[in-house]
């Protein structure tokens, strides 16, 4: 048996350039409920590429947007997960990790819709000195545990963004981004077309790609936010030290004591 893990997430599919489309608990056709059902179109398609390779395949699919972004009867022979999450530590197993839905990281020029875990919060994260977003600190979990990411969809910068990190992988771009909340869409069935194609790719170019390991313990983990912590100024509170209102940082040898 072989076990692939999808990561998800909704800002990077086809069709959704407006925070109007995913900041929402709205899953109606008025809210969400459109990019959701796009994100699941786009994460069978990952799976059918999957399956072209190995066809017994399990996969397992993580719901990583914030306020839920699947609607779990609409995944064709996938496993969803959303409280339990392997590539916090629990990828023992796995023979790769994938991306489907991803945005660029907060501050990433005409990236739609691009942040850092939180799109309301989070100025910058920033570790051993690299300004790092959701690939990349997920990318590295994967591979501390000695799994490659072999594959991520989404709009054009989170592709450039992945291959900065893992110049061999495969992406798949559902969308050119212009702006903030501005991007040239490709149709959604030819979004799900190259999606399948660039997975079963990248399944079968698996063993070409090595689990990314770049960023090595001792961790100095620095993140900064929009808006001020509280007046006082320059605190301690457990791990982090507060270095001014906006801004801590964590010292660690043990990535998973992150916030990722």
């Amino acid at each position: 048996m072989i076990k692939f893990y999808i990561l998800t997430d909704l800002e990077g599919v086809s069709g959704t350039d407006s925070f109007t489309q995913t900041r929402t608990n709205d899953s109606g056709p008025e809210g969400k409920g459109p990019s959701m059902k796009q994100l699941a179109r786009e994460v069978n398609a990952c799976a059918e590429g999957i399956r072209a390779v190995y066809p017994d395949a399990v996969i397992d699919v993580w719901d990583g947007h914030g306020s839920g972004g699947i609607f779990p009867e609409d995944l064709v022979g996938c496993d969803y997960q959303r409280d339990y999450r392997p590539h916090c530590g629990q990828l023992a197993g796995y023979a790769a990790m994938l991306f489907v839905g991803q945005h660029a990281m907060a501050g990433t020029i005409d990236a739609p819709l691009c942040h850092t875990y939180s799109s309301r919060d989070i100025l910058y994260y920033r570790l051993n000195g690299v300004f790092i977003g959701e690939f990349g600190a997920r990318a590295l979990l994967a591979g501390v545990q000695g799994v490659p990411t072999i594959f991520l969809s989404g709009d054009d910068k989170a592709a450039l963004e992945a291959q900065m990190f893992v110049p061999e992988i495969e992406t798949a771009v559902t969308k050119f981004g212009k702006g903030f909340e501005s991007a040239v869409h490709i149709d959604a069935d030819e979004s799900c077309r190259i999606i399948r194609e660039g997975a079963e790719r990248a399944v079968r170019r698996m063993d070409e790609i090595a689990p990314f390991t770049r960023i090595t313990a001792p961790y100095t983990f620095e993140a900064r936010y929009y808006r001020p912590f509280w007046k006082e100024g320059v605190k301690e509170q457990g791990a982090r030290v507060y270095v001014d209102d906006y801004t801590y940082r964590v010292e660690t040898d043990d990535i998973f004591k992150l916030p990722f």
